[in-house]
Parts: structure tokens; sequence; C-alpha cells
């Protein structure tokens, strides 16, 4: 856990905000900005990651202080499913009695007590703060009593007594301790050896490297290490981990010549550019651009070989984001806003094309810890004909001998096995490219000739990639 400054113990207050109101005390900023982020994803269904620079900005924290608010933030929501068991066993009365933004308190208190260094009394004193400025004095000293129930024993000792025991129901163990809905663990499970599901888990819960890729043709790898002071990464030849500090400080990321992608992702990319075809390599596709970060890499890899890139994004605002990330590309022939299902494009027009699909993007909770708890098993029935449907289009949309990489960030087998399987009964085949990429081990897919990635075994977000082929190339 960071401190606050060098000179002050995490939990102890930073820059109040706000005046003194009637003797009450100051509200500490790093926590204020964690509450607001709580508050923004739960009423708005915004993405903390998104939200957080902007009340960042907004409340003038740098340094030590965003990264305590990031912490507070990002690790009350990543832990909410365990905080509320123990909550539930401290409180009076159910979860769903309590105000919203009192729960909000509570968990980010419960946070402070059970998982970061902060002192017990700073945890709570702060806390009763927030609640008493936001919602009122007995509310306060509601989270007062009950925040001191939750400091009496550690977070093992908790999980000891709330979590379901292992030895009887270990998927409900793992949804308790590690802090995901049971289905989203059973379905975690069918995809991943049963020894591995508590390291799987576990690694979704730990803060992701921030990555940068160094885009070809723009800026070299070398260039942006010695730039960030960073280190290269182990898969991706363009990748940089940054060591600290914020991205958008970085001159190649404000300029466009790097950006902040996850390792997984730059591979996704450069699977595609590597999958083998027959006759010319000319034009690209990428059916589902948005936000653009894997269109910008596609388009330096396209503009080395003499290629360029086309990329199409169905949502408007989304295109426009892709449009801002190619902005001074080379290899980038536009920008369509059009449906994947229903393609503006002749058939056959394109040699390789890229559909990353939308998914339940389970497999990037480390990025989007909210997401797990967004998420509904429902959601499949729409995704995965969603999924087929753009997967049939790309088929259709790449010439004979030309190659479509289906990806998703998800390694969830209704959204990856399953939709290879379905479009390969009559769209495509699969070419094998278990050995593609250089380097990578251990990550045999879920059908054969595919790649899984894990964030427990390769430190990525966990995507999967099927490179297909239309069926008349036979």
């Amino acid at each position: 856990m960071p401190a606050s400054s060098s000179s002050r113990r995490p939990g102890q207050n930073r820059r109040p905000s706000g005046p003194r109101r009637g003797g009450r005390a100051p509200l500490d900023p790093a926590r204020l900005v964690a509450f607001e982020v709580l508050k923004a994803v739960r009423v708005d269904n915004a993405y903390a990651n998104l939200v957080l620079p902007h009340l960042l900005r907004e409340h003038g924290l740098e340094g030590r202080d965003a990264a305590f608010a990031t912490e507070l933030a990002s690790g009350t929501l990543r832990q909410q499913g365990t905080y509320d068991a123990v909550l539930a066993a401290c409180l009076d009365r159910p979860l769903a009695k309590v105000e919203a933004k009192v729960l909000d308190a509570l968990r980010l208190g419960t946070h402070q007590l059970l998982s970061t260094r902060v002192p017990d009394h700073a945890a709570i004193s702060t806390t009763v703060d927030l609640v008493k400025a936001k919602v009122g004095v007995g509310a306060g000293s509601f989270a007062n009593a009950v925040l001191r129930r939750v400091a009496r024993q550690p977070l093992a000792d908790w999980v000891a007594q709330v979590a379901p025991p292992v030895a009887s129901d270990p998927h409900g163990h793992h949804a308790v301790a590690q802090s995901h809905p049971r289905w989203v663990v059973d379905a975690l499970a069918a995809a991943v050896d049963e020894a591995e599901l508590g390291a799987l888990l576990a690694a979704d819960n730990a803060p992701p490297r921030v990555v940068l890729v160094a885009r070809p043709g723009r800026i070299t790898r070398e260039e942006l290490v010695a730039q960030t002071g960073g280190e290269p990464t182990a898969l991706s030849p363009y990748g940089v981990v940054l060591g600290g500090g914020s991205p958008g400080s970085v001159p190649a990321v404000a300029d466009g010549l790097a950006g902040v992608q996850d390792e997984g992702s730059q591979l996704v990319a450069l699977a595609l550019a590597a999958a083998p075809l027959d006759g010319p390599d000319e034009r690209w596709l990428d059916l589902c651009a948005g936000p653009g970060g894997k269109s910008a890499l596609l388009a330096a890899l396209a503009a080395e070989r003499g290629a360029q890139l086309v990329a199409n994004e169905a949502q408007p605002h989304r295109a426009g984001l892709v449009r801002a990330n190619l902005r001074g590309a080379e290899g980038t022939a536009g920008v369509v806003a059009g449906d994947g299902t229903r393609p503006p494009f002749r058939p056959g027009a394109f040699d390789r094309v890229l559909v990353d699909a939308p998914c339940t993007g389970l497999g990037a909770l480390r990025r989007r810890p909210e997401a797990r708890w967004r998420r509904r098993p429902d959601d499949l029935a729409t995704l995965v004909p969603l999924q087929e449907a753009l997967v049939r289009s790309a088929l259709a949309l790449v010439r004979p001998g030309g190659v479509v990489l289906y990806s998703t960030c998800s390694p969830v087998l209704a959204e990856t096995r399953d939709v290879v399987a379905a479009v390969t009964a009559d769209a495509g085949e699969v070419v094998d490219v278990s050995g593609l990429l250089p380097g990578l081990a251990d990550a045999e897919g879920p059908a054969p000739g595919t790649l899984q990635l894990w964030p427990h075994r390769h430190a990525t977000d966990a995507m999967f990639m099927a490179v297909l082929r239309p069926r008349e190339a036979r």
C-alpha cells in the first residue's frame, strides 16, 4: 500500500478537501475521490479506470496521493464480494437495507481495515467523517459501530468465518475468499484446470502492470524504454512495462507514437499479422475496432509491409475514438462507422480481418474490477449469437486464402470453444496457430490449434485467439 508522502504513513490525513463545517473534520481528498469512484460505478455504470483520472485531476491529486486513491477505489471494487460477506456478519440488517452511499463508505473502510497498512483508528475515523458529510450524523454513528466490529479480526480469520468450507464447497469458498460471483467462478473453472483456479482468481485481484506499446515505424521499443525507464515485456517485441508515473506524462504517448495496451492485446494484433495466408497481403480490416488500440498497432504493422488497414466500428462515438488513435498513422485507409454483422464492404475484399468481438470481459478483471459485479450469466445469450454473426461476417469479407482472427477478452468456453465450433461447422476452418507467437508457452486453447492467454501464467489479460479461413479455401 503506497503512502501519501514520504513523511506520512498511509491513512494519515492528506491535504484537506474543503473548509471545516460546524467543527467537523475536513474530508481526506484521496478517500473522497475513491468514494466518488464507487458512486460513479454504482450510479452511472462507469468504469473505474476511466472515471478515476478525471476525478484525480479535479481534486488535484498526484504522486502518492493519486496512487492511494487508486488503490482504495480499485481494491474496494475487486474485494467487494469478500467485504460484503464480512459486513453482512457485522450488521443487524440485510445489506440491501443499508443506504447505498453508506454501503459504499463501509466497503471503503473495510478495505482499509483488512487489506492495507492504514491504522485502524484512521480507517474508521476518516470513513465516519465521510459518512457524516455525505449522509448525516446518525449514519456516521452507525458506520462507526459496524467498522469497529470489522476491525476485531484480520481478513484471513474473517474468510474462515464467512466463506463456505473449501472441502465441501470449493467454488463457493473461492467466490467469497477471492471475491468473484459464484457463476463466474464456475465458468472460469470450466475453462482452466481446477488446480489452477485459485491462482487465476488471485491474479484477477492483483493490480495490473501498466504496459505501453511502441508503435512500429513511429518509435522503437529501445527509445520508449529510454524515455520511460521501463522494462521490455517478455512476450511482445513492442511492449514496455511502465515503472511508475502516469502514462499520459510520457511524451511518446502524448504524441501518439506509443499507447497504453496490455501485452495480451498486442499479441492479438501480432498474431493476425503473422498468420499464414496465400496470395496478396494488401488490405486489412479491424471489424470491431473501438476504441482503436489494436487498430493503431495493426496499422503500423501493415505500413511496414505496404498494406493498409480499414477500421470499422459500429458505434459512432467509438469510431471517433478510433480516429483519434489512428491520427497521423501510416497504413490507414480510413475509419468507417458500420454494423459489423452487416458491413458496408464487398465480399472477399480483405486479406486479413480481425474480429475482436464484444464479450463478457471476464478475462480483464484485473483492469476492470467492477465488470465481475456488472455481468450476468444471461449476458451470454446476447453476446454469443453476436460473436458468431461477426465471425461469419468476417469470413465472408476475407478472400479465399485470406485469414480471420477471432479474439475475445474472455476465456469462457461459450465465447471461445463453442463459437469456433459453431462457425467451423459450416462457414470456416481453423488454422493451427499453436506455434505462431515466438516464446509463448503453455497457451493451448480450448479448441485444437487455438491460443488462450492467462493472467496467472502470462501476466496478460485472458485473451483467446483463433485463426480461421473460409471453408471455400479447402
